[in-house]
């Protein structure tokens, strides 16, 4: 008995492989997104990032796996590398303009990181921001570490007592900082003045 496809299926067939090419592709960068994510995961895990931290990591990560798949289908379809090229280098300079205009931002962004990885000071700690050596500067208790700001508690004199501050996180790598960990001397009063301690 001998078999034979049905007509229809004799217009498709010479695309099939191109069909899966790209299914394939597709297959792949689902798994190496799944892959990145659980990666991330486990980095949050081991440096105890939170997770309003990992949500945005994940998802730039996660747009440069599709970016990447999708330039990689165009090229299977037959869009030609040059295209392919000027688009990616006009997406990259509108990127780069993007990101001097929102440096600022992304500073802020990249100095939390820093601060959960480094960890110059924990929640609880009791801080004074300087501006200069010889200056008194900001004194708080640190209360959270968000990705744009910290909040400390102020603590710089009795009429600011119980006051938040928000501190842009870049301010802790420009800036000199006396650190007194939590629980350090809390059985005594803070005191005002020139002699103040924690």
């Amino acid at each position: 008995m001998e078999f034979s496809l049905p007509d229809w299926m004799h217009v498709h067939l010479p695309h099939l492989p191109l069909v899966l090419r790209i299914a394939g592709l597709v297959l792949a960068a689902w798994l190496i997104k799944r892959l990145v994510w659980r990666v991330v995961g486990r980095l949050g895990e081991v440096y105890h990032l939170p997770p309003g931290m990992l949500v945005p990591l994940r998802t730039v990560l996660g747009w440069v796996i599709v970016l990447v798949a999708l330039l990689a289908i165009m090229q299977q379809l037959g869009v030609s590398a040059a295209v392919i090229w000027s688009a990616f280098t006009g997406f990259a300079a509108v990127a780069a303009v993007a990101f001097f205009a929102a440096w600022s931002v992304l500073s802020n962004l990249f100095c939390s990181f820093l601060l959960f990885t480094s960890v110059p000071f924990r929640i609880g700690d009791r801080l004074e921001v300087l501006d200069a050596s010889d200056k008194p500067g900001v004194k708080g208790r640190v209360l959270e570490i968000r990705l744009l700001y910290t909040v400390l508690e102020d603590l710089t004199d009795e009429s600011s007592r119980g006051a938040r501050l928000q501190i842009p996180n870049s301010a802790f790598f420009q800036k000199t900082l006396r650190r007194w960990p939590a629980g350090y001397d809390d059985a005594q009063q803070f005191r005002w003045g020139a002699d103040s301690t924690f």
